[in-house]
């Protein structure tokens, strides 16, 4: 492990709590410690929130590091991680903080753990801002597999907005080595599908209206679409909630998603049409993965040994954010390149064997 600090300015590009996430994740498999500065420096509420201290004290546990400056409103953390240690580790945001934004930060530090580790994840499951639960086991965890990761899922209760109160039991079975992915050929579509939810008090009418809207926005794509219509059961998710979780698979194995969370003063078909029209860019992109998922591989693409590509559509402000953090926490160790293809890009990473 290297003495010195590396730094990382947390202002830049994206300039929120991805580049900690990146950063931290980074510095614990590759055990570099770190400083971050100017961390979340032009939100309205600038340092760290509840969630990001949590992920923080998540990896702390995981890789029984030493950490200075660690409270709420911080805006610089020093971070000095040792061996990633398996066994059951627990992080509880209070609030609605996503859980899955806080297993972005420590998935892949558990894959490269010594034993089996089992994450106990509490905050919210379903989201604004943040990938929805569903979205991570439905359509982030087949792309991982194929760099040879995955993880077991266990639901034990749903929390949403402004409550939160969610919780998970997450298991992974380390690894030791990514593999590079080949991810340029998109093929056609061959299935599309999802799942159309109400939680609380909210009547089931209106996950049949967000499942009819969202198929026919998608009618064009695929002719059976099929998406499952629930309300959830109350001691599952006893406060309102509603939203949809659309995938696309294609015949060379590739997956899209897209979702979006019921709104006051937007209407069921709104909601519908807006996680149908976030899948339909996807596919009329042309690309091997959706927006939302191209900057979480950035990560993965820089641990696997050898050269993976990915085709893309537009590069997305988290991506770049993601390629800057990993070839700034890399060195030469891992090295990327973005070549237009049409309307779409290839990103290719080089990484160390």
């Amino acid at each position: 492990m290297s003495c010195s600090l590396r730094e990382i300015d947390g202002s830049i590009l994206e300039g929120g709590g991805q580049i900690l996430r990146i950063a931290l994740t980074l510095s614990v498999i590759k055990r570099i410690p770190i400083r971050i500065i100017n961390i979340r420096a032009g939100r309205s509420k600038p340092g760290l929130m509840e969630q990001h201290l949590k992920g923080i004290e998540l990896l702390r546990d995981l890789s029984n590091a030493r950490i200075k400056g660690a409270s709420l409103g911080s805006t610089e953390v020093e971070f000095w991680p040792d061996k990633v240690a398996g066994g059951n580790y627990e992080a509880r945001v209070k609030t609605a903080g996503s859980i899955s934004l806080l297993l972005q930060a420590a998935l892949p530090c558990a894959l490269f753990a010594d034993s089996r580790v089992t994450l106990r994840l509490f905050g919210g499951t379903n989201a604004e801002m943040a990938p929805q639960i569903d979205y991570t086991t439905e359509v982030f965890r087949p792309i991982l597999e194929k760099f040879g990761g995955s993880f077991d899922f266990d639901l034990i209760r749903r929390g949403y907005f402004p409550k939160g109160g969610g919780e998970v039991v997450i298991n992974i079975e380390p690894i030791f080595k990514l593999d590079p992915v080949n991810m340029t050929k998109r093929g056609y579509i061959t299935s599309v599908f999802g799942w159309s939810f109400v939680a609380g008090t909210l009547p089931i009418k209106l996950s049949h209206l967000m499942a009819d809207s969202a198929v026919h926005t998608l009618k064009q794509f695929h002719s059976n679409i099929k998406i499952e219509r629930y309300k959830e059961d109350r001691n599952m998710a006893p406060d309102n909630c509603s939203g949809v979780i659309l995938v696309a698979e294609t015949s060379t194995g590739c997956i899209l998603g897209g979702s979006a969370l019921g709104k006051r003063n937007e209407s069921a078909e709104e909601t519908g049409k807006r996680a149908a029209q976030e899948l339909a860019k996807a596919i009329e992109e042309g690309a091997c993965v959706d927006g939302h998922t191209q900057d979480q591989l950035i990560v993965f693409m820089a641990l696997a040994q050898g050269r993976s590509s990915v085709k893309v559509g537009e590069i997305t402000m988290h991506t770049k954010t993601a390629i800057f953090v990993a070839e700034k926490m890399t060195d030469v160790w891992a090295t990327f390149e973005i070549v237009p293809e049409g309307s779409c890009n290839i990103i290719h990473c080089t990484a160390a064997k």
